[in-house]
């Protein structure tokens, strides 16, 4: 945010630095070479240029200065510190020099000093008005951002249509052996127990807000609704609405702890089927390059409305990897049943995703992603004599074209392979579907 309310004026600071230089040899000078690359945003280029002059100009305000400012701006914060110094030193009262040094430690966290720093430079009658008034502003954010930021809110709406090949995620086998009937010869499967595909549409919406409750300390919430509708098939009509709500406090580091309430309502043909409600704690990492790892446990109650032997614990755990680009994550964690008689429902489970979005040009994205989840029961299941083990991939690819800067155009194609041990839960899986989202 910094850098880019910097980037209007710099040109001005760095003129205004322009009379510290010699003009006998300015054009020649490398400092003058390097305030023009600055000035045209090639500061990369400006910092190579100075860097190796830094042991002979050190002590120079107008080589330091512009060396400081090429620092700054290719993220070299601590050498760009000393650099700045070094000009204050020389001269106390040079306004740019001290500017810059304000944004410096701005960018590390260092909101107070930043701060003060840049009422010593507005109150400088040297500054350019054009100048003082941007600064003027910058304290303006200091002051908002001391006090915790401004409140926030955000959300979307995504809806969708398509094919589902396989919308009651049912074997595709017409008839089974069960261990415990087996005297009865294969059993048919008829109806919901075998897949049957057909069109679908479904639509998301999602609002979430943050407001301060000091400079490191955020409130936080979110609702999220989503439905679907199998257009012929309406016992396998599917709904949800989750709300949470928690706190974030940023550490001086700012890497982020949070803890978070949160209840979900599972719909299934268009009843109250399971109802949740349990916390999540996370830590997420500042990583370099605008990346963060995160750190997250959880646990919740799972309850089902009519069939109370399936109701369970659930413990997970899980650590992911967010780019710019890609993201990916490992997870595990336990399902527990709260009666004995149920234990076949209990389980492990071990999952793996990773995906990202990949820019073809400004409008168009390239979106992929794959994921697997292993689960192992632990008691026999009742029909089949034997402890139920599944393994479950799937896998995404679509497009996204952005038509306006808030609406975009997601076609896309999934597949779901579910291998299992028990024929009746043995089943593959495919949609094609186009959507639009909003966001707002």
């Amino acid at each position: 945010m910094l850098r880019g309310n910097w980037c209007a004026f710099t040109a001005m600071l760095l003129a205004s630095a322009a009379p510290v230089a010699t003009p006998a040899w300015a054009q020649a000078d490398p400092v003058a070479e390097a305030s023009a690359l600055q000035a045209k945003g090639r500061a990369e280029e400006a910092y190579r240029l100075l860097k190796p002059l830094e042991d002979q100009r050190a002590g120079d305000p107008a080589f330091d200065y512009a060396l400081g400012v090429a620092a700054i701006d290719t993220n070299r914060i601590g050498e760009a510190l000393i650099a700045l110094q070094r000009v204050l030193a020389v001269q106390p009262g040079h306004a740019p020099g001290r500017a810059e040094l304000a944004r410096a430690y701005a960018m590390m966290g260092d909101v107070d000093t930043a701060r003060a720093e840049f009422n010593t430079v507005v109150g400088d009658p040297s500054i350019p008005d054009p100048v003082r008034q941007r600064f003027t502003g910058l304290v303006r954010q200091f002051d908002r951002q001391m006090a915790g930021g401004a409140d926030e809110i955000g959300g979307f709406i995504d809806a969708e249509g398509g094919w589902d090949s396989n919308v009651n995620a049912a074997t595709d086998e017409t008839s089974i052996i069960l261990p415990a009937f087996a005297f009865l010869g294969a059993a048919r499967l008829t109806g919901p127990a075998v897949q049957r595909g057909e069109p679908f549409a479904q639509i998301q919406a999602g609002v979430s807000a943050s407001t301060p409750l000091s400079r490191q300390t955020r409130l936080f919430g979110s609702v999220l609704a989503n439905w679907r509708d199998n257009l012929q098939s309406r016992f396998v009509d599917q709904g949800s609405f989750t709300g949470s709500a928690g706190l974030a406090h940023t550490l001086g580091n700012r890497d982020v702890i949070s803890v978070a309430v949160q209840g979900q309502e599972f719909l299934l043909d268009r009843k109250s089927y399971r109802t949740s409600l349990g916390f999540i704690a996370r830590y997420t990492m500042a990583m370099p390059g605008e990346t963060a790892l995160s750190f997250s446990g959880e646990y919740f109650r799972l309850n089902f409305d009519n069939n109370p032997f399936a109701d369970a614990d659930r413990y997970g755990a899980s650590i992911t990897y967010a780019g710019r680009q890609i993201f990916a994550g490992l997870g595990g964690g336990r399902e527990e049943t709260l009666r004995p008689a149920a234990d076949h429902l209990s389980h492990t489970f071990l999952s793996a995703q990773a995906g990202g979005e990949f820019a073809v040009t400004e409008k168009l994205s390239v979106l992929g992603g794959v994921g697997a989840e292993y689960r192992k029961h632990d008691g026999m299941d009742p029909l089949f004599l034997a402890s139920r083990e599944d393994l479950r991939i799937d896998a995404s690819l679509g497009v996204r074209v952005r038509l306006t800067e808030r609406l975009s155009l997601r076609p896309r194609v999934t597949y779901s392979r579910n291998e299992s041990n028990l024929a009746l839960y043995d089943y593959d899986r495919w949609t094609a579907s186009a959507g639009l989202r909003l966001e707002f």
